[in-house]
């Protein structure tokens, strides 16, 4: 470092021997994959359906003619195989891990696809559920998908940093349900996905309302719906809210939500494919 130093770093930025450039935690894609686009889905709490969303927008994506790949990157509570009705283990090649595929040809890795039973635990520590997502995205083949989903952990901890330090991530979606605590816990998300500057595409408020069957009204078992407030407030453009369907849960628990009904997410669905590819 100088002597005499002026703090005027952006011009001196070169030359100052104590200005150290910032540590890339980037990781390389498996060498024979490409992948166009990284949307994370994120919850700042359990229990809101966000690997639900998750498989309703990979299946929307792909009934619109994409290729389309899951990560599933939440190690110790994995449920996306089941959903999508994947039994069995991943594949191997010379290449890497081979991911399992969908009813429909969606690709899929989870950590439940490499275990021995799909009940057995995941007890492991923090950084060794960060290295195993990062290996999911080095490791595995790809192949070439137009869109990447990564069902994430809920909260702001260890995967979430992973994965938005190491993985070109082109925008994220937030996952939240009605109660009014939730102002507080997407103000979480948000500010977490600014802090490394990653766009939020939009809001998916899950459970948001029930339509009765017979007469049509709509009731909020939950309380009244925040989203569009907490949207306004944080400048994100899309609200999309999914009613409190029986038929959704009966799909998920015999792995045929692929075959749901996903129109509420059409607009959040268009945006996703509308976002420009990285070169």
């Amino acid at each position: 470092m100088k002597e005499e130093c002026n703090h005027k770093c952006a011009e001196y930025a070169d030359e100052c021997e104590s200005r150290e450039k910032p540590f890339d935690f980037s990781i390389k894609l498996n060498e024979i994959s490409r992948v166009k686009k990284v949307i994370g889905v994120i919850s700042g709490k359990g229990g809101v359906g966000k690997s639900m969303v998750t498989s309703l927008l990979a299946a929307s994506l792909k009934r619109k003619g994409l290729q389309v790949g899951i990560l599933d990157a939440d190690i110790t509570g994995p449920s996306i195989p089941k959903m999508m009705g994947i039994k069995g283990r991943a594949g191997q090649s010379d290449f890497g891990i081979l991911p399992q595929k969908s009813l429909t040809g969606i690709s899929v890795i989870s950590v439940n696809l490499l275990l021995e039973k799909e009940t057995d635990p995941v007890v492991w520590r923090g950084p060794l559920i960060g290295k195993m997502v990062s290996q999911f995205w080095s490791e595995v083949v790809w192949d070439d998908l137009d869109v990447m989903l990564i069902d994430m952990p809920p909260g702001t901890g260890d995967v979430a940093l992973t994965v938005f330090q190491s993985l070109p991530v082109d925008g994220v979606v937030i996952v939240t349900s009605p109660q009014e605590l939730v102002s507080l816990i997407v103000s979480k998300s948000v500010k977490m996905a600014e802090m490394m500057n990653i766009k939020v595409l939009g809001i998916v408020e899950n459970m948001s309302y029930f339509q009765c069957p017979e007469c049509g009204k709509k009731y909020s078992p939950f309380g009244e719906s925040h989203c569009d407030a907490i949207a306004l407030k944080f400048n994100i453009p899309l609200v999309a809210k999914l009613p409190l369907n029986p038929e959704l849960a009966k799909l998920s628990d015999h792995g045929r939500i692929e075959f749901a009904d996903s129109s509420e997410l059409s607009d959040l669905v268009h945006h996703i494919i509308q976002l420009e590819e990285r070169k």
